[in-house]
């Protein structure tokens, strides 16, 4: 009952703006005593999640999530969200951490923790190789879209005030209206240009600018010190000996910055 009050608390007072000073419970005792990392994870997100074709699970944050539970020394169990749902799940205690490429922000820095990053996503602007588009300015009046509720919405909505923002509930509907001509111009990441491209070899997408480059981590509810900790002795441990760089490099085909840029 206790657990179940200060849950309900913490996630009154995040929705309001507000932060508990304390800790919700001791998620890292929780997660030991069941033997299983409940990580919830985007699949409708490639290369970072996704389905293969076997419909499992697959791609840099799957198995990033894998080797987090293999640090912590239990099994991992996958809770599948979207990117709009990604916190929730996390507030209502549906999962103990999110490894949903999070990029790290001031306003959700307001409603949960991060860990130290463990990957990068570029902003860009891409388009048709016979659209010319040089900078925000050449956006004005024109359809953009976008994965809704994600870091990169953000900065289309901030950066590209002129434009017209078309939001998708996911990166997968993203992905298919892109590949459909429904759109021909996006903000969001190399990587999902790069599924959609996979799919428009005809008139293949482009990146026409760089609109910000931010640093991913896996997402912690307020108050979980001890697991804050964990995970970051295992960004510690796996990006000095490479495995993360190896699991970055193989979905994203570039590798991890020398220096992982602080948020």
């Amino acid at each position: 009952m206790k657990r179940r009050t200060l849950m309900t608390s913490a996630l009154a007072l995040a929705l309001f703006g507000a932060v508990p000073a304390i800790a919700i419970a001791d998620t890292l005792d929780d997660i030991k005593a069941r033997g299983t990392l409940r990580a919830a994870i985007d699949l409708g997100s490639p290369p970072f999640g996704m389905q293969d074709a076997n419909m499992q699970p697959t791609g840099s944050e799957v198995e990033s999530a894998k080797l987090l539970a293999d640090h912590l020394g239990v099994k991992l169990e996958i809770i599948e969200v979207t990117s709009p749902n990604r916190i929730p799940f996390l507030l209502t205690n549906k999962a103990d951490v999110v490894v949903a490429s999070l990029s790290i922000s001031e306003e959700r820095k307001k409603v949960i923790d991060f860990a130290d990053p463990h990957g990068v996503i570029q902003v860009i602007a891409a388009a048709p190789k016979g659209l010319e588009i040089k900078g925000l300015e050449e956006l004005v009046g024109k359809d953009v879209a976008t994965t809704r509720g994600t870091t990169n919405d953000k900065v289309a909505t901030s950066q590209a005030t002129g434009a017209n923002i078309v939001r998708y509930d996911d990166d997968a509907t993203l992905v298919t209206a892109l590949v459909s001509d429904q759109n021909n111009i996006m903000i969001s990441a190399p990587q999902i240009m790069n599924a959609v491209n996979e799919r428009r070899t005809n008139d293949p997408l482009e990146v026409k600018f760089v609109l910000k480059v931010n640093p991913y981590a896996v997402g912690l509810r307020k108050g979980d010190d001890a697991l804050k900790t964990a995970v970051n002795d295992w960004v510690k441990t796996d990006l000095a000996n490479g495995k993360l760089n190896e699991i970055y490099k193989k979905y994203n085909n570039v590798d991890l910055p020398a220096e992982m840029p602080k948020p």
